[in-house]
């Protein structure tokens, strides 16, 4: 085999040739030492970016999620996507180290995932400006971290999650899901349920069938596993909380970029239509995790904060530990 030859299977593949010439062998599997209860943070489309700039993201309500998710002290933050505007864009990366350098003062980890805007423009720069800034994922577009009884498994959805190398890691993930894990978080750009629609003359984007699959695999997953499937996804810049084949699925795309204004579809479990920026606050102990929705308005000019929606996702009794997960 050529040289170019392999590396457009890598490409393919979801390797990361345009930054190295060598495929992982093997995706990463962090780990992160917390003791159980613990608490992180989930959001996505921030949208960093010059913020003389308004137009493509706020940079007010950016900056006031950022500093509020610091107060949360919390053992890491998940970030599903659209982390800057333009990924090839090093002034782009800049602005990003520059408004989370708190986080990084406070030595909270970042483990993200990759959406459309971190592959915009020149592809090799743009993975190199991405995994710059997080060396740990040792060039890896999927990965694993595992959080005392969770398990957290973060997939690049501009690569189809059930077939080629990701695909194979994700089946051998849940097929080898350790007995002492309560719950498993799965982090994607692209949500498989949204109230969205790429027709909506707001801006906005449909369910995609790569997502659909994946949602119906989880959820047939789901009905012979113990451990709770919880799923966080961006891509629409709202907010928005569904329940399919006890899986819940939360659309936490509300992090600074230009919102989007959704007509609510029946099953989908949040009904404000407005404008939603937000994070979530996920609080998990041993027999359940508290997903809370932390809106944020600027008044007068200053931040105010409510929680209008919140859900608690429960794991079952202790009893069906004993046998470990199904499979």
């Amino acid at each position: 085999m050529t040289i170019l030859t392999r590396l457009f299977f890598e490409l393919i593949a979801g390797g990361t040739f345009l930054v190295s010439a060598h495929a992982q062998s093997q995706p990463v599997a962090l780990e992160l030492k917390t003791p159980t209860p613990f608490r992180f943070v989930a959001f996505g489309d921030t949208r960093f970016h010059d913020p003389a700039d308004t137009e493509p993201a706020n940079p007010e309500i950016r900056r006031a999620l950022v500093a509020a998710i610091a107060q949360e002290n919390p053992v890491f933050i998940s970030i599903g996507g659209d982390i800057v505007l333009d990924g090839d864009n090093a002034k782009d990366w800049q602005v990003w180290d520059a408004e989370t350098s708190l986080w990084r003062k406070r030595k909270i980890p970042v483990y993200p995932a990759i959406g459309n805007h971190e592959l915009h423009g020149i592809l090799n720069t743009a993975l190199a400006n991405y995994f710059q800034r997080f060396p740990e994922l040792q060039k890896n577009r999927f990965y694993s971290t595992r959080v005392a009884n969770s398990l957290m498994l973060v997939l690049d959805s501009n690569l189809d999650e059930l077939t080629g190398p990701q695909g194979a890691w994700l089946t051998a993930q849940l097929d080898h899901l350790p007995g002492d894990v309560d719950f498993v978080f799965f982090v994607f750009h692209h949500p498989p349920y949204t109230s969205s629609s790429d027709l909506n003359i707001h801006g906005g984007h449909s369910a995609r069938p790569t997502e659909q699959a994946l949602a119906k695999m989880l959820e047939e997953r789901q009905q012979r596993t113990r451990a709770r499937f919880v799923v966080f996804n961006g891509h629409v810049h709202n907010y928005e909380r569904h329940e399919h084949g006890g899986v819940t699925y939360f659309v936490t795309g509300g992090g600074g970029a230009r919102p989007y204004l959704i007509a609510r579809a029946p099953e989908d479990l949040y009904k404000d239509m407005g404008i939603n920026y937000h994070y979530l606050l996920v609080e998990v102990d041993h027999t359940a995790a508290k997903i809370t929705m932390h809106k944020v308005e600027i008044k007068h000019g200053s931040p105010v904060w409510s929680t209008p929606d919140s859900v608690t996702i429960r794991v079952p009794a202790a009893d069906a530990k004993a046998g470990g997960n199904a499979r």
